[in-house]
């Protein structure tokens, strides 16, 4: 059973920098896509963007284009989330995701780490 750990959230100012990692545990699935996601209170849960682990292609919502940067750690069977330029709107729970053979609709979750940005 494959299961998710996100670390690396932390408080941070506006302008500063957080690099998050998920780590997958129990099988490396070459056919798969880990996404991103922020979920902040009172809101819809906001997919950041989605990284295929076999090509390491990233795709990224229009709000963090520029800002942040999705990679593939193959070593440690990771994808880490850098992020910079955060702004006091990127707080949240930061949550990955994986599915087999598509981006959308993860059937895998971590548990989420949590990132507050102030001023």
């Amino acid at each position: 059973q494959v299961q998710l750990a996100e670390s690396g959230g932390g408080s941070v100012q506006t302008g500063g920098s957080l690099t998050l990692s998920c780590v997958a545990s129990g099988d490396r699935d070459p056919s798969r896509c880990v996404t991103w996601f922020r979920q902040s209170p009172g809101k819809e849960r906001v997919r950041i963007g989605s990284i295929w682990v076999m090509t390491g292609s990233p795709d990224y919502a229009d709000s963090v284009k520029g800002r942040f940067t999705i990679s593939v750690h193959n070593a440690k069977n990771a994808v880490n989330l850098r992020m910079n330029n955060l702004k006091s709107e990127d707080t949240g729970v930061y949550v990955c995701g994986a599915a087999s053979g598509r981006c959308r609709d993860p059937t895998i979750w971590g548990q989420g780490t949590q990132v507050t940005v102030s001023s």
